[in-house]
């Protein structure tokens, strides 16, 4: 396992989930790591999000959760209790910031060269 850091409190601090690389998360996710992948504590995830999953036994006693099932629980909960920003301003996950601007990929000409915009360099 990765060597772990250590915390403001000179204690180790174990990798989330439990896994070296964050970058690539696995498919099924452990009882005992789902809550911490959600952000909560194992009390809250027991009694609101267990019974809305399928559990998927591991072994002759472990437990598992499908990372998707997760990520579509915590979907539905931020779109039924969410709140809007402070200041009433919302950012449109819908709307590309690049567009926004109106430019647009073609030739840049100015005063001392032309120069193709999007393209690599034509040696």
């Amino acid at each position: 396992m990765v060597n772990a850091i250590k915390n403001n409190s000179g204690e180790r601090d174990t990798p989330l989930l439990g896994y070296e690389s964050p970058a690539l998360l696995p498919r099924f996710i452990r009882v005992k790591f789902a809550p911490k992948y959600l952000g909560m504590d194992k009390n809250r995830f027991n009694d609101e999000v267990r019974p809305c999953l399928t559990e998927i036994p591991i072994g002759v006693q472990g437990i598992a959760f499908d990372r998707l099932e997760l990520d579509a629980w915590a979907a539905q909960y931020k779109a039924r209790y969410g709140r809007p920003a402070i200041g009433g301003k919302l950012w449109d996950a819908d709307t590309c910031r690049a567009s926004e601007t109106g430019a647009e990929s073609g030739i840049l000409k100015s005063k001392s060269s032309a120069t193709v915009v999007g393209h690599g360099s034509f040696d």
